[in-house]
Order: C-alpha cells, then structure tokens, then sequence
C-alpha cells in the first residue's frame, strides 16, 4: 500500500522527472513558477534595507543580487553537481526565517556582519545534510514547530511596523496616519479576497495583484519618487563581498540556529517534491537525495552571503505547483533559474520595486508573517503534546516572547551575551532544543 501511494503521484504527470517537455511547455510552466516566488524572493531585502534605513540604490542591488543568487541556487539544485542539489524540480530563494536575526546583525555591525554571519554560519546546515539522522532526533517536529511559529511572531512586528510606514515615517512624526494604515489595510483585503477566489491563476497570484494595485494607489496619492532615482539602465555586475565582510559571534550564532531549521524544513521539501515527482522517498537513493538538497541549502546560502545576498532556502510553494501543472521535469528549473539570473542582471527590476512604499509592503507581509506563525502552529498541533512537549511549549515561548516584548531585561547583561539572545527566535529555539533534549517525565 505504501509503495502505491509513492508512486500514484507520479502517474499523474504529465511530465516526469527527466523528461524534457517542449520549449513552449517548458516556459509556460517556468513563468508560472516565477509568478509563484517572485515577490518572495524580493520581499525580504527589501524588509531588511527597510529596517536598517538603507538608500535606494543599496536597497535596488541589494533585490537585484536576491534575484540573482535564487537562479544560480535553482541551477545547483536541479543539475545537482557532485553531490551537491537534489536534482529535482527544486526552486531556492530568499528566506524569510532568516529576517529577524539579519536585522539584528544589521543594526549592531552593518551589512559587511550580516554576509559574514550568512557565510559562516551556512556551515551549520552543510554539517547537517552529513549528519541527517542524527540531527533528526535532536531537532524534532515539535522544535522546528516551535522555531517556525517564534519566527513568524517576532516577524509581525516587522511587518506592522512597515504597515504604519517604517522607520522613516517614525522619524518624521507620519507613523500610523490615515493614508499609511489605510493604504496597508487595502493591500491585506484584497490579497484574503483574491486568495479566497475559486479561479487558481487568481488564488496563486493573490499577493502579486495586491502589491501591484496598492503600488498603483500609493503612486496616484503621491507616495512614490521614481525621480530619486539616476538612471535605470545598464547591468547589475555581481560583485563579491561588495559591502566587505566582519564575523560578529552573536550574529552567527543567531543565523547558525535558524539554519538549523531551515535544514529540517528542507528535509520536508525534498521528501515532498519526490513524493509529487513519482520518485522514492525511502531508501538509498532517496537518503542521497535529501542529503544533497540540504547540502545545496546551505552551499547556496553561503555563494548568497558572497554575492552580497541573503540565506536562501527550498521554497514548498513550488510543490504545489508541480501538482497544479502535472510537470515535475527538472529542466524547467533550468530556465526559471535563467530567468531569475536575468532579472537579477537588470537594475531597473530591483529599483522599481524599492520605491514600493512601506505600507504597500507592509499589508502583504503582515499577512505572510502570520501564516508563518500558523504554519509552526500545524506542525506543533500534528505531535502528541503531552506533559514533557507543554513544558516544552511553556518554557520555549516564554523566554522567546520575553526578550522580544521586554529587551530591556536583557540591559544588564555583557554586550556579547545580550546581543546572542536580544532575538526571540535564538532564545526561544535554544530554549527548546535544550528542553526537548534535558526534560524527561515518566508518564
């Protein structure tokens, strides 16, 4: 029975795997792809130069380089070199996990301590595809379940603070005006309506056209300067450790625990695309395959970190995609990854978008940020919770919340340790792989 049910989806497709569908299928599928992870690829650099007060032209290179990172990351995991990728119809991109710990690192040591920290600490995640059973039974489903919902509250505030107008608007006394808050709420209804429609292009594309019309709006009431802006022509040349490179221990240590779970989770993508792909998802080959697809998670964060991007991380929206097309070859992935890398190359791509106003931003991602916490929230409520796995709960979210709501109770403590735990996320997923691993209860 269970054979029949690793290989039912497969039968289904209307390309497998190693099929190469004709160039016409080919693009079809690879611009749905794209439509499915492009503004999740771009929203977190432009969270992140949102939160650090970044310049346009910082913020533009800054998306055009998260772009441009998620192609050759795409690449690596569907040709699989060496053995590194799964080789799978297997999209990476910017990691939205990652958010909280990077602007920390980004407030305390600039963007030079944040590509220091996504280099060194992508080591985490590479020695973990090399030890996967055996980190499976320290980082649980009711840790990563833990870490994932932590990561998405700490995020709300983020996402709130956009929707009130940002940083900028707090220094100029516009915080939370009617046109901010309103413009916000705009974007977060018509995303729930879209998504709530029965038509599955308009369901998939929900967050593209609320950003797209709130865009509009923002610019119809004066809110957007495409004059601050020189030129948008020419080529975005990707230049290595552009913003330099410093090593922050507290930082690493921060991004260090959240590749941790983006390992797990990539575990969970992989094991779900060749589910969906008719491949198998025991044995030998499947172990192989995993580790290869955790192994380029991080490989790719750290060629990220280089070219001055972001952790990137398998996207699961993908799999659903593959299920919505019936095409699971790999070679599409070759061309969303060219796509990908072209649009990167292209500055008025990543210049357009970071004129988009903090409250047009800000509506969208309130909304991701939550279904995050919701996510972390499904998977806690799939374990048993016991004695020993609320105590887990109890302790985890107390210490996480505590440091996020009150930062001061941290004022008191040597630089270094304040800014290790100064993050929920670090605090509330260290608190919970020591409890899960210390705390035993005879039922």
């Amino acid at each position: 029975m269970e054979n029949e049910q690793n290989v039912a989806p497969g039968e289904g497709l209307i390309y497998g795997l190693n099929d190469r569908p004709p160039l016409k299928d080919t693009i079809f599928a690879a611009l749905q792809h794209l439509l499915a992870i492009f503004v999740a690829i771009i929203t977190p650099p432009l969270i992140i130069a949102g939160a650090l007060g970044l310049d346009i032209e910082t913020t533009g290179f800054l998306v055009s380089m998260a772009l441009f990172a998620s192609g050759i990351s795409t690449f690596i995991q569907c040709r699989r070199v060496g053995p590194i990728g799964c080789g799978l119809l297997c999209i990476q991109g910017t990691s939205f996990s990652f958010i909280g710990p990077i602007i920390s690192a980004g407030l305390t040591g600039g963007l030079s301590s944040i590509f220091g920290a996504t280099i060194a600490a992508s080591s985490v995640e590479m020695l973990i595809s090399r030890l996967l059973k055996y980190t499976r039974k320290i980082i649980t489903p009711l840790v990563s379940g833990i870490v994932v919902t932590l990561i998405g509250m700490s995020l709300i505030k983020v996402g709130i603070t956009a929707c009130g107008g940002g940083v900028a608007a707090q220094n100029n006394g516009t915080f939370g005006s009617y046109q901010n808050v309103g413009l916000a709420a705009l974007v977060l209804v018509l995303i729930i309506i879209f998504n709530r429609s029965s038509n599955r292009y308009l369901r998939m594309s929900s967050i593209v056209i609320g950003l797209l019309i709130g865009y509009v709006v923002a610019w119809a009431l004066g809110m957007v300067d495409f004059s601050s802006v020189q030129s948008y022509g020419g080529f975005n040349i990707p230049v290595p450790f552009k913003y330099g490179i410093s090593f922050d221990i507290s930082a690493i240590i921060g991004l260090g625990l959240v590749y941790l779970i983006t390992a797990i989770e990539a575990y969970g993508d992989v094991t779900a695309n060749s589910l969906i792909s008719g491949e198998p998802v025991e044995g030998e080959k499947f172990v192989k395959r995993a580790s290869g697809g955790i192994l380029a998670d991080g490989f790719n964060s750290m060629l990220a970190g280089i070219f001055n991007s972001f952790p990137n991380s398998i996207f699961a929206q993908n799999n659903g995609m593959i299920q919505l097309t019936g095409v699971a070859s790999r070679y599409v992935g070759y061309f969303i990854a060219g796509f990908l890398i072209l649009l990167g190359l292209f500055p008025a791509v990543g210049l357009v978008f970071s004129l988009m106003p903090e409250p047009v931003l800000g509506g969208a991602t309130l909304l991701m940020f939550g279904t995050v916490a919701a996510a972390g929230i499904r998977i806690i409520a799939s374990q048993k919770i016991d004695r020993k796995a609320t105590l887990v709960m109890a302790l985890s979210f107390s210490f996480g919340l505590s440091v996020e709501l009150v930062p001061d109770i941290l004022s008191q403590l040597p630089d270094t340790i304040k800014n290790i735990f100064s993050s929920g996320i670090t605090t509330g997923g260290l608190t919970a792989i020591l409890a899960n691993m210390l705390i035993r209860i005879k039922e």
